[in-house]
């Protein structure tokens, strides 16, 4: 039987616009993990990982008009959007390419023998090494930054790691470009081009985290195909790390002094917030605790203006576009949800944004109305009016991990004046791996210090998918005890060969 074809889509039109690839069977897949594994030993070199990065950089730059063309036409994000996005993911390969150079990441400890310690510590020596082939699977909403080129491909291969990434089908063109690209950067440097691989199908994703090849894998998407393949890499004969970024519902609390403060700003902010991207960046905050009365309703005016005044958009396709109408339907349907700005479909091939508001205590009790506490992709929030602070705690009681937490604070809770804004960040840090202080979350800086993660279901483990740290998810720790000088790795010498930030007998050097 032929393998099924894999059609690039315009979501614009719902139209097919070109077959790119086809379906890739068991034994593709296999194919192509067995020439990552092989392409591995080249990428031992830090100084040629690192060029590697930098020149994978350089050339995504230079083909940017042509990526950003093929994107749009998949993904219907539009020229600037994906221009700044691709943008960042050049940032990011040479973040890591700068990384990869200071060996900061390697974590090399020495300690000396000392007969004096009780028990006596012997000669050892501690660095990381690279776990082998790394599974990437792409996110829909991000076509270069967390797809074929992105943070878990670029982190893995600073680590050491060749990757296998499997296609988001929303674009597949992108990713047949993207990755050829890589590729063209791994040969400039002697790489094998199996550095690189990609695969297409949903087949070829199961396929891929169950391969025994395989040592780790990092997804971006829903909970429940992520859920899926953490079980399934769980299960494995020998199982592996999976880091699966499924689902958040980002949530906000804006103080009562807050609303009072600055009501109308607030309520523009979250407007913007919660329709960049036409509602579908993975931070969008999509629950909002704002209080009743004076303050609390003109943060509503102001979120209903700027709502009212926002086009209809595309989604990234049209099975997503079914889901948002659906969900945003049933929600509707709900005891005590107003729409003063009714979510839903805009046109035959777009939607409309709109938020829903609800007595905050229908989201203390439980019932059909946890479904306002569930992620909903698009364009859409819901506003809950609560009473006092223990409404507050009682709804936050309530909701599941999540890779961001906002507290909107009035100018003596920030100050520390009032103990308000204290209280709160002590609520809301159990629930989110970033906690943000009078911001939005929307945009996800690369910086050493980010953390792009949280609780379950925010994430599968404690790591971050972006930032340096991220790239120790692909690393695992090894001591050598009592180890000839002449058999250690250079990494782990007296003499310190490659010059390496270490910490020796407790002290740390540079």
């Amino acid at each position: 039987m032929a393998a099924a074809p894999v059609w690039s889509v315009d979501p614009r039109t719902g139209k097919q616009r070109e077959q790119v690839a086809a379906e890739a069977t068991a034994e593709e897949v296999g194919l192509a993990v067995t020439a990552a594994r092989d392409a591995a030993p080249a990428l031992a070199d830090r100084a040629v990982r690192a060029a590697f990065l930098r020149t994978a950089a350089d050339l995504l730059q230079e083909a940017g008009d042509r990526l950003v063309e093929t994107a749009d036409a998949e993904t219907a994000l539009g020229p600037v959007r994906l221009t700044g996005e691709l943008a960042r993911t050049c940032f990011q390969l040479r973040a890591f390419a700068d990384i990869v150079d200071e060996g900061a990441f390697l974590g090399v400890v020495i300690d000396h023998p000392d007969d004096s310690a009780t028990p006596p510590i012997p000669d050892l020596r501690r660095y990381k090494i690279p776990l082998g082939v790394v599974a990437v699977y792409s996110a829909s909403n991000f076509p270069f930054a967390f797809s074929v080129p992105g943070g878990d491909t670029a982190s893995a291969l600073a680590a050491g790691c060749p990757v296998v990434v499997k296609a988001h089908p929303d674009h597949p063109g992108t990713s047949e470009r993207v990755a050829s690209v890589l590729r063209e950067a791994a040969a400039r440097h002697g790489i094998p081009e199996g550095v690189v691989g990609l695969v297409h199908g949903f087949d070829a994703g199961v396929e891929l985290v169950k391969h025994p090849l395989v040592a780790g894998a990092g997804f971006t998407g829903s909970i429940r195909g992520g859920r899926a393949l953490f079980d399934a890499a769980a299960a494995r004969p020998v199982p592996i790390p999976f880091h699966g970024e499924l689902g958040s519902l980002n949530p906000v609390v804006v103080t009562e002094a807050a609303a009072a403060e600055r009501g109308e700003e607030i309520g523009s902010g979250l407007a913007g917030s919660m329709t960049l991207g036409v509602g579908q960046f993975c931070v969008k905050p999509g629950l909002v605790l704002a209080p009743e009365g004076a303050g609390g309703d003109r943060l509503v005016k102001s979120l209903t203006e700027t709502v009212g005044d926002t086009d209809a958009g595309v989604l990234l396709d049209h099975r997503m576009r079914d889901n948002f109408v659906a969900g945003v339907r049933e929600r509707a349907a709900l005891a005590d949800v107003d729409a003063p700005v009714t979510p839903g479909a805009g046109g035959e091939h777009t939607v409309s944004a709109g938020f829903f508001t609800v007595p905050a205590a229908r989201l203390a009790t439980g019932g059909e109305h946890d479904l306002l506490i569930e992620e909903c992709f698009g364009p859409v929030t819901v506003v809950a009016r609560y009473k006092d602070a223990a409404e507050i705690t009682a709804v936050l009681s309530r909701l599941p991990g999540n890779l961001t937490a906002t507290v909107q604070l009035s100018s003596d809770e920030a100050a520390g004046v009032s103990p308000r804004g204290t209280e709160l960040l002590a609520e809301v840090t159990p629930l989110a791996g970033r906690v943000l202080v009078d911001g939005w979350p929307t945009g996800v800086a690369v910086a050493p210090a980010q953390h792009h993660g949280g609780p379950y279901p925010a994430t599968t483990s404690t790591s971050t998918s972006v930032g340096g740290t991220a790239i120790e998810r692909w690393l695992r720790p090894v001591a050598y005890q009592n180890t000839p000088e002449p058999l250690l790795p250079p990494e782990l010498r007296d003499d310190n060969p490659l010059g390496l930030p270490r910490r020796v007998d407790g002290t740390l050097e540079h």
